[in-house]
C-alpha cells in the first residue's frame, strides 16, 4: 500500500513565514501517523514519520520543506536545534 502525499501548505504561506536573511522557525513532531506541515501561528510546524534517532527526523524535515517551496534539500540548512522540537532553517 502505497503511502498518502505529505499536506503541504501553499509555497507563498512558507516563504512568508521565513525572514529576511532566509531563517524558518519550525517546531517538530517526530513520530507522526502522516506527514504535513502546517503553519501555526508565526512558525511552521511539521509532522513526520520518522524518529529522532541519528538524525532521521531533521532530515526528513528537511525533505518535507524542500518540497514545499520547491527547492533541492541541500538548498536547506538546519541553523540550529539539532536535537529540540524548536528547529531553525536556512533556505538559500
Amino acid at each position: 500500500m502505497a503511502r498518502p502525499r505529505a499536506l503541504l501548505p501553499q509555497t507563498e504561506a512558507v516563504r512568508a513565514l521565513m525572514d529576511a536573511e532566509g531563517r524558518l522557525a519550525v517546531r517538530v513532531t517526530p513520530g507522526a501517523r502522516m506527514e504535513a506541515l502546517e503553519i501555526d501561528g508565526d512558525m511552521l510546524s511539521a509532522k513526520v514519520r520518522a524518529r529522532p534517532e541519528d538524525g532521521k527526523a531533521n532530515e526528513a524535515v528537511r525533505r518535507l520543506i524542500a518540497s514545499a517551496l520547491g527547492v533541492a534539500p541541500s538548498r536547506i540548512e538546519l541553523l540550529r536545534g539539532a536535537t529540540s522540537r524548536e528547529k531553525q532553517f536556512r533556505i538559500d
